[in-house]
């Protein structure tokens, strides 16, 4: 298979978000809603009398959409105030790696 290198082709993982890194932020909402969202919704349903398995369910829907939005809206704002997502690298120096066409940061 013949390579890429040299044609101007970006590898895939390659982006340059504009603000927030929007895969960064599905992937870490994805993550914490579970490790959060497990534990809260089994704390809640102790008191509950959930008899079938379609009432269990229902209820781990309607808890899990809460948490989910929660940790959606959290995870976006950290992202938008701090710029994660982006590997720590200045924006300023990425941008400019790629105009010249390398991979390296540029040079001050």
């Amino acid at each position: 298979m013949p390579s890429d290198e040299g044609r101007g082709v970006q590898p895939v993982e390659t982006s340059d978000p504009d603000g927030v890194d929007y895969g960064w932020v599905m992937q870490t909402t994805f993550v914490l809603t579970i490790v959060v969202g497990a534990p809260i919704v089994a704390l809640l349903s102790i008191p509950r009398t959930l008899p079938t398995w379609g009432a269990r369910v229902e209820f781990a829907i309607r808890v899990g959409a809460v948490v989910w939005f929660l940790v959606a809206v959290g995870v976006f704002l950290y992202a938008r105030r701090t710029d994660a997502g982006d590997g720590g690298e200045d924006p300023e120096d990425v941008v400019e790696g790629d105009k010249d066409g390398s991979d390296a940061p540029a040079e001050e």
